[in-house]
């Protein structure tokens, strides 16, 4: 069949179409039903326009929501248990109006706030001082009138009088228990009150091989310039400052005992003292009574001395009151007492030569050094007492 070319009329085209499509082979189709006809509709009726699909819901999306609503609900209950728990108000509030001081039956002090005595924290019975303490009681009770809430109370570097006083407390009861018992359960009556004093005489004793005191500077080497050789190095003010409190303790409170430098001129390692020296002093501390021995705890963990921790002792404990007596006419006119001050400087003797050299780290140097006086000052107002000389 020839077909018309492409360039061919228009009316021509459709007049043979109907010969072409009769011509075409007809195909068997598969389906039986009758065909039907689609018949389309206008678009050109006036209409509104269709709505915007909208997304299927996402189960995903709605149990995030859910959730984050059961969390807030959760976080809200939390918070409401919380304020009614927690002390709030009552603890940063103080509940005490006046601190005084009254004595006992047996004139022991006791500090109250109001009408409620202050307890040991360890035991929870009243905390007595003892008659001869005035002067420690009264300081407890000006540390308690100054704080402004009871939550400073429960923080120790608020009350360190408290603390310590505390703490010797405790051993007083103990020792006071081992001297009442039977004799039948000495042995173990005497074991259990040493249990703090052989802590402390345990936690004390190391200090005496690794003592600041006895921890000199190596000699600088020889100059050669004479005028340098004039200047006084560490090790000669760490000497000048050591000998006289090294002096008193091996003539007057440890007769007999040998202390040394515990550095050699050629080693970094600390040497241990003899073991005859490490007894002797082990049998002294073992006789201090639970005040004094509380007080040489704090002095030496403070100014890491045992040396000087023993002087200062020595020099206000109520115990040593005759020795003070006999070397008290012996004492060069115009020396002063060792004090605060005197253990301080010979505490950190060290560290105040390498700031004199090199300067104060601030909010460091300087708040150590009011807390080593404060410290020692604590020792000596527990040691102390109205019965020393």
């Amino acid at each position: 069949m020839n077909y018309l070319p492409v360039s061919s009329p228009l009316s021509e085209w459709t007049r043979i179409l109907p010969s072409i499509l009769l011509a075409t082979p007809r195909r068997r189709c598969l389906s039986a039903s009758a065909s039907v006809l689609a018949n389309p509709l206008s678009i050109s009726q006036p209409g509104p326009p269709p709505t915007a699909p909208l997304p299927a819901a996402s189960q995903y999306g709605e149990r995030v929501h859910r959730r984050r609503r059961q969390a807030d609900l959760i976080k809200k209950a939390q918070d409401i248990r919380i304020e009614q728990l927690k002390p709030g108000r009552a603890m940063n509030q103080r509940f005490w109006k006046d601190v005084i001081v009254k004595t006992n039956s047996d004139g022991l002090y006791i500090i109250y706030l109001d009408a409620r005595p202050v307890r040991n924290p360890q035991t929870k019975v009243p905390l007595s001082i003892p008659p001869s303490k005035p002067h420690l009681a009264t300081a407890i009770a000006l540390e308690w009138d100054l704080l402004t809430s009871a939550q400073q109370a429960l923080r120790a570097h608020f009350i360190p009088l408290t603390s310590i006083a505390s703490r010797a407390h405790d051993l007083a009861l103990q020792d006071a228990s081992a001297a009442s018992s039977k004799p039948v359960a000495e042995a173990t009556a005497s074991h259990q009150s040493r249990t703090i004093r052989e802590d402390i005489i345990m936690t004390l004793l190391p200090y005496l091989d690794t003592d600041t005191l006895l921890c000199w500077a190596p000699p600088p080497p020889k100059e050669d310039d004479p005028a340098m050789t004039v200047i006084p190095t560490l090790r000669d003010r760490q000497a000048r400052v050591a000998e006289p409190i090294i002096s008193y303790l091996t003539t007057s409170i440890w007769p007999g005992v040998k202390l040394h430098p515990s550095l050699d001129d050629s080693s970094i390692i600390p040497t241990k003292q003899p073991q005859e020296t490490r007894d002797i002093i082990r049998g002294w501390m073992t006789g201090l009574n639970a005040w004094e021995l509380v007080s040489l705890e704090r002095a030496v963990l403070s100014g890491k001395s045992l040396c000087v921790g023993a002087r200062l002792l020595c020099e206000w404990g109520e115990s040593f009151a005759d020795v003070r007596r006999a070397l008290g006419t012996s004492r060069p006119q115009g020396v002063q007492r060792f004090g605060i001050e005197e253990a301080a400087q010979a505490c950190s003797l060290e560290v105040t030569w390498q700031t004199g050299r090199w300067g104060e780290v601030e909010d460091s140097h300087d708040v150590d050094k009011e807390d080593l006086r404060s410290q020692l000052g604590s020792a000596v107002l527990v040691a102390s007492g109205t019965s020393q000389a």
